[in-house]
């Protein structure tokens, strides 16, 4: 009887504290969402989203919006998330036991799992150092290749468990049938880890379009939209620094609707990414 109430007592403990994480995280996230919303949601206008910035938008004396900020976001982020594709499913191929040693695996594991832990800053300061030696100005191409190095270790992990979930029935059925191990890895693993792939191709995603440390030196800030790789641009988290440095409510106000938007595209992400793994789990082996 005293063992039996001494694992109940446990029991409730461990029942409370979950609980009391979930407040947490779940409360949080509520806070967080209800103050960009109340403090940007009055500066959230159609002018703010359709037109580009301008030196009296910073005053709060003028029109303008963040259109620019809108159009550079994307213009860095989704070619850097889809060259961390590419590299990151023929790293993730290439760690699996069919084409390499495991202590080399794990080493290389090891290694993307330090990367994901650097701060983004580093990225954007070694790209930084870079350009400078090279004699380039900041610009969309050095923003590109900032976040394509802070991405690749996120989305090729998110691969590499994935692909480590495939049936090891499938591939030796597909040997059985007389494919190659390089045509099991290219038409037959990914099409089995697809909803993994895909959740961290989105993940890698958000990180990216919500990132300011690495493309605070590389990008540079401009309130025009740009016209070609070479040309700097704005994005959405350094517009946000901009606006929140100013001492006018108004401007800050601006800030908070910039921040509620960059929250909607990446709610948007996350929403997206749960959907097409549902999606798609539909069609994996177990």
């Amino acid at each position: 009887m005293e063992l039996l109430n001494k694992r109940t007592l446990e029991e409730n403990i461990f029942k409370i504290l979950m609980m009391i994480s979930i407040s947490i995280v779940v409360g949080s996230l509520i806070i967080i969402v209800a103050l960009v919303i109340i403090n940007g949601g009055p500066a959230l206008t159609l002018e703010l989203l359709t037109q580009t910035s301008s030196g009296e938008f910073y005053l709060g004396a003028g029109g303008g919006g963040i259109l620019n900020a809108i159009l550079g976001s994307l213009l860095l982020a989704l070619p850097a998330t889809g060259l961390a594709c590419i590299i990151g499913i023929a790293i993730a191929l290439y760690l699996q036991k069919d084409f390499t040693h495991p202590w080399v695996a794990g080493f290389v594991r090891f290694s993307l799992d330090i990367l994901w832990g650097i701060p983004s800053i580093i990225y954007g300061v070694f790209c930084f150092l870079i350009m400078i030696y090279l004699g380039m100005s900041a610009s969309v191409l050095v923003g590109i290749i900032a976040l394509t190095l802070l991405e690749i270790p996120i989305i090729t992990r998110y691969m590499d468990e994935s692909i480590k979930l495939v049936p090891i029935g499938l591939k030796e059925g597909a040997y059985s049938l007389g494919s190659t191990k390089f045509e099991t890895a290219v038409k037959v693993v990914p099409r089995q880890a697809l909803p993994g792939i895909l959740a961290g191709i989105l993940l890698g995603l958000g990180r990216g379009i919500g990132d300011a440390a690495s493309i605070l030196f590389t990008a540079g800030f401009t309130n025009r939209i740009p016209s070609s790789l070479f040309d700097s641009t704005a994005a959405l988290p350094t517009m946000i620094f901009q606006l929140s440095t100013s001492s006018l409510p108004i401007v800050r106000q601006k800030a908070s609707a910039t921040a509620l938007v960059l929250l909607l595209i990446v709610f948007t992400i996350s929403i997206l990414s749960r959907t097409l793994s549902k999606r798609y789990m539909k069609y994996v082996i177990k």
